[in-house]
């Protein structure tokens, strides 16, 4: 079947990104397009030496209101929503003195950059709400039989290039532009309900205090743009993609690799899962993470010490591993990381210095496919919500960023805690919610030395973390997510030699747990506070 064209003869052009408009304005009046244009954008383009008409001239109606009315007028909707195969849309126009509109080339006033400025103004943002311009594209992607739209500068080449060959555009590239239009919309719309959300008055927000309503909206809208497409998902047979959506926080899919072969699926969650427990510590400080739960991590005074306390902590498991970093990688650092018999994946931190980007892309076995991850300057955002999809709908929580809350710690015990286990208490507690429960931590010197992750029984988690840990557990601390149901964690955490132990507290043999501590002469702290994570 013979490709059908849709001619161009008229062209409303309105914009606010600017960005490629010349070329192209000058492209369509070459091939004899009419433009018609407004304000900003009609300056422009006669500055560039391409006619173009007022629509206020062409409406007999002018920009009123700041410019808050321009565009909405019968005339230029009606030539743009006429169908060229109906006789009375033709007949319409004809009558009305109205002329058909075969391009709209608009794009939208910058709200989301605008809210997106500190101390940006209620007012200013309003302004930013486009209202002509949603209407001019929604219009144009509606009767996309007949009409083309264009939306960002990126399409400007693919329409001028079809226009150039044929004399017009094609359905095919017509739909796909209505497409991208409709979803450009339906952003724009999100990022605007998003801000007006978080301006509810201050009065409204306090009576909502401990409110789920405070935290999680009656309607929840996704704003997904497809970064790239992933050779595969968690197996091979699984099609998978990369999506981001809009954050003001540090992201790994904003973040830029410095070296290395693309990063799969199961690389990303890794690498994600790292940054997010070392960004949690303020002395330097390095995780190793396994199949999304970390099998080794410490802090210490600088951060090679760090890393090599990481390594240590299960060095069989840190093999493909992928590392997490807080602060910037050095070449001290880097040259822990070549030692023999290791292998990295991938690394991921705020930033790497050239001689580290050196030493990893030269020195290794693996240097030619290990992705180093630059993370950049840790940026603030909002408390952000999880997302876990179940068949028919979303299940939505805050995420477990609550600070340790120390101030609230209780010694159960007679047994005092002391001064010097601090350290390694607080350690363990952050690192114990990065871990799948049931979850057990055992820590020394700031550092991991036995992880008991996923298992349905606890007593089974902690047998686990004391195996990994082997000699190292004398001396250590150990850190639960969750309550004791039982005692019989507590006697062989004594026999393996713990010297104190940190949970949440809350089961109905607390009683029998905290005599079971008594009698081992080992401190027990509740916090109150669990860290289940699923």
């Amino acid at each position: 079947m013979m490709t059908q064209y849709s001619p161009i003869r008229r062209a409303l052009i309105s914009v606010s990104d600017k960005t490629g408009l010349a070329g192209f304005a000058k492209g369509l009046a070459a091939q004899g397009v009419e433009i018609y244009s407004t304000g900003g954008t009609y300056k422009f383009l006669t500055d560039q030496g391409i006619a173009a008409s007022e629509l206020a001239q062409y409406t007999g109606f002018p920009e009123v209101m700041d410019g808050r009315v321009k565009t909405l007028h019968p005339k230029i909707f009606g030539g743009i929503l006429a169908r060229r195969d109906r006789q009375e849309d033709l007949d319409s126009l004809s009558e009305h003195s109205i002329a058909p509109i075969d391009l709209v080339v608009v794009n939208l006033y910058p709200f989301e950059a605008t809210v997106a400025k500190p101390g940006v103004r209620f007012a200013e943002a309003v302004e930013q709400i486009d209202i002509g311009g949603p209407s001019l594209i929604r219009a144009a992607s509606k009767n996309h039989a007949f009409v083309t739209v264009a939306t960002s500068p990126a399409q400007y080449g693919s329409i001028l290039a079809e226009f150039q060959a044929h004399g017009g555009t094609s359905h095919k590239l017509r739909l796909q532009l209505a497409l991208e239009c409709f979803e450009s919309t339906a952003s724009y719309d999100s990022s605007i309900s998003k801000y007006l959300a978080s301006q509810v008055s201050e009065k409204e927000a306090t009576a909502a205090v401990g409110s789920v309503q405070a935290v999680l909206p009656d309607r929840l809208h996704l704003d997904l743009t497809k970064v790239q497409d992933l050779r595969y998902g968690e197996n091979p047979h699984q099609q998978a993609a990369l999506y981001s959506r809009p954050s003001t926080g540090t992201s790994l899919v904003q973040a830029k690799q410095l070296h290395g072969k693309e990063l799969s699926y199961n690389n990303l969650l890794d690498a994600d899962s790292a940054y997010n427990i070392v960004r949690c510590f303020a002395r330097p400080s390095a995780v190793v993470v396994k199949h999304n739960n970390p099998c080794g991590a410490a802090s210490a005074h600088k951060l090679s010490a760090a890393c090599r306390k990481a390594l240590d902590g299960d060095p069989q498991s840190a093999f493909g591993g992928i590392l997490g970093f807080n602060q910037c990688v050095d070449a001290e650092t880097a040259n822990e990381l070549c030692q023999p018999g290791l292998f990295i994946e991938a690394i991921v931190a705020p930033e790497f210095s050239d001689a580290a980007i050196e030493i990893l892309s030269t020195k290794p076995k693996w240097r030619e496919n290990v992705r180093l991850i630059a993370m950049g300057k840790e940026r603030e955002s909002e408390r952000p919500l999880d997302f876990r999809f179940v068949r028919g709908g979303v299940l939505v929580q805050q995420a477990d960023t609550l600070p340790p809350a120390n101030l609230t710690w209780k010694t159960v015990t007679t047994v005092p805690v002391a001064d010097e286990l601090w350290d390694d208490i607080a350690f363990g507690w952050e690192m114990v919610r990065h871990v799948k429960s049931n979850a057990i931590v055992l820590a020394r010197d700031a550092a991991l030395v036995g992880v008991g992750a996923g298992q349905m029984s606890r007593v089974d988690s902690v047998e686990i973390a004391i195996s990994k840990a082997a000699d190292r557990s004398r001396g250590s601390i150990l850190a639960s997510d969750a309550f004791f149901p039982f005692p019989d964690s507590i006697h062989r955490a004594a026999q393996a030699g713990i010297v104190a132990i940190v949970q949440p507290g809350g089961s109905k043999k607390d009683d029998e747990v905290i005599a079971a501590c008594n009698e081992h002469r080992i401190p027990m702290l509740f916090t109150g506070q669990r860290h289940f994570r699923h």
